[in-house]
């Protein structure tokens, strides 16, 4: 029984869905162009479930390029119609388009002179009539067995939400680096806008060895540094090698005698490296596609060839960089 009736609420919401095809028409697509012509922002506003439903709407917009924030109805009514201009595109949101702290708005919207989108079940109701445009979310029945709790209904108006978001979004021709500028937080926006710069090991924490200085000198100096890895200059400070811990391992496995021999014997010549002005993201693509295996280390060097830092993975782990 209990299977049986989540089963029917998740079809019924999904014919609901399916249904809204039918809705994307010339209408859907006039309100798409007003919301890019609007020179203001786009406010939403619903009450009850449609204004949790538009709250979730605006807060997709915002974050996907189209200014925009949740107006409650009610306290519309009391003073909140003063953040509304006569450059805002408004949606409001009533299944039955009837809801009385929407409808008492519309008079002053429409003097004020904002754009009405009307999101409804009922062009011939109260919000319909009065909209310059009308979406038609209507649903055939609610989940609900009583026909009384908001269930498809809303599910409708969020997705015809989410479908306005996305046309807007292509439409703006918005790039994942424009959603992770409004995302810096999250693990999408350390992806796309941290820098090598921002990560790397750089100043008095950046190992540097010149290549006449010997095996022992390299492993004090990877050990002050803790990175197991430093870069070799020549005479004039540029980058020409990288020697690292298992290169020290392998070499004392020869005998102790090793550690007097000069780091230009054992070094990596031309190894991997990035420029500080890439994403950390691209440092951590090389050392998982380095052959024959990953790497752990990546210098860091500039335009003119100096190593100005150096990268660890565990650096990328340790910021998201994942």
């Amino acid at each position: 029984m209990i299977k049986d009736s989540a089963i029917q609420t998740l079809r019924i919401e999904a014919e609901s869905i399916t249904h809204l095809i039918e809705h994307v028409d010339d209408e859907f697509e006039r309100v798409v162009q007003c919301i890019l012509d609007c020179r203001a922002r786009v406010i939403i506003t619903g009450m009850g479930k449609s204004g949790h439903v538009g709250r979730k709407i605006a807060a997709s917009l915002a974050s996907t390029g189209t200014p925009s924030f949740f107006m409650h109805p009610a306290e519309a009514f009391h003073g909140d119609l003063g953040m509304v201009t006569a450059d805002d595109v408004v949606i409001a949101i009533s299944n039955s388009g009837e809801s009385a702290e929407v409808v008492n708005i519309l008079p002053v919207i429409k003097r004020i002179g904002a754009k009405i989108v009307a999101m409804s079940g009922r062009r011939e109701s109260s919000l319909g009539k009065n909209a310059d445009y009308f979406i038609d979310v209507s649903v055939e029945r609610e989940a609900c067995p009583l026909g009384l709790a908001p269930t498809a209904s809303t599910t409708a108006a969020l997705a015809m939400g989410d479908a306005i978001m996305v046309a807007l979004l292509e439409a703006r021709n918005f790039t994942k680096q424009d959603f992770a500028l409004f995302h810096p937080g999250g693990s999408l926006g350390r992806k796309l806008l941290l820098t090598v710069e921002n990560v790397m090991h750089s100043g008095e924490d950046n190992p540097i060895i010149h290549y006449s200085a010997t095996a022992k000198e390299a492993l004090f100096m990877m050990t002050d540094k803790g990175l197991g890895a430093t870069s070799v200059i020549d005479d004039d400070g540029n980058f020409i090698g990288l020697v690292t811990d298992g290169d020290i391992r392998r070499g004392l496995s020869k005998g102790s005698q090793f550690l007097d021999e000069s780091v230009d014997k054992l070094m990596t010549r031309h190894p991997q490296t990035i420029s500080q002005e890439k994403l950390a993201a691209a440092a951590l693509s090389i050392m998982e596609k380095h052959k024959p295996r990953p790497i752990t280390v990546l210098p860091v060097v500039n335009g003119d060839n100096k190593p100005v830092g150096i990268v660890h993975l565990t650096d990328l782990l340790r910021q998201g960089v994942v």
